[in-house]
């Protein structure tokens, strides 16, 4: 697997960009159609789409050097390495509050806007991960099942050792939860549905596949960041859920 696909003089396309960017412009495409249908404006969703973005950079960096500390400290000058150093977690989380902001700024429904981006986010999260192969990063443990991979060229991983293609792994999870996530939204149409969904499921297959890792992602205690952090979004999710379920309730009544 390689991460340098082609180089043009002093500027080189990796492959793990490559790939993001494949997901999050294919995603966007997905949720402009989808906007369309549910009659939003689709240019403050082309707004709110930059806002979640740069929130997502910002999140996803600030928590990579929160978990990547003792290296940050040595070399302060990584906050500012965006080819390397994220943290999928702080980026959803920057992407949530980032979008949450704009919406109450431009008096938007976040619910109803940020929706429409979620399958979306699965779907690209999936493309993404696909792009950590490649890479060679967010490996697993080392395996002598049959489908344990070897990197051979990899900066990152180890070499010449089968490991759990973890990557892979969390690229077919977040597919599947895209697809179901397109399904759910056409069969039900309660907000806030699709986000709480997309959090409880994502907290409870991120948490598991935590435990194939091999790494290095902090830890606090016996959890890695992402499983603690999986338990609170995990949280929300359920407390999104039955916030609205409780509208609808009394909405009906």
């Amino acid at each position: 697997m390689y991460n340098d696909l082609i180089t043009f003089g002093s500027l080189t396309i990796h492959s793990y960009g490559l790939l993001i960017a494949i997901g999050l412009f294919s995603g966007y495409l997905i949720a402009e159609k989808r906007a369309k249908k549910a009659n939003l404006n689709t240019d403050e969703l082309l707004n709110l789409f930059f806002v979640c973005m740069l929130g997502c950079v910002v999140g996803g960096k600030l928590l990579y050097c929160i978990v990547e500390y003792d290296a940050f400290s040595k070399d302060p000058a990584l906050l500012f390495d965006f080819e390397n150093g994220f943290v999928i977690y702080g980026g959803l989380l920057g992407a949530l509050l980032g979008g949450y902001q704009y919406c109450r700024f431009k008096g938007l429904s976040f619910l109803k806007y940020f929706e429409i981006f979620v399958p979306s986010l699965a779907w690209a999260q999936g493309f993404g991960r696909i792009g950590c192969f490649l890479a060679g990063c967010c490996y697993g443990k080392p395996t002598d099942a049959w489908y344990g991979i070897a990197f051979h060229h990899s900066q990152i991983a180890p070499n010449h050792v089968a490991l759990i293609p973890t990557q892979l792994i969390s690229s077919a999870f977040d597919f599947l939860l895209a697809g179901f996530l397109f399904y759910l939204a056409s069969k039900n149409k309660r907000t806030g549905t699709l986000l709480s969904v997309y959090l409880i499921v994502y907290s409870i297959g991120r948490f598991m596949i935590e435990f194939l890792r091999n790494d290095e992602r902090g830890f606090v205690g016996f959890l890695s960041t992402s499983q603690l952090i999986s338990v609170f979004t995990l949280l929300l999710g359920i407390y999104i859920y039955f916030k609205c379920t409780k509208k609808v309730i009394m909405d009906s009544n």
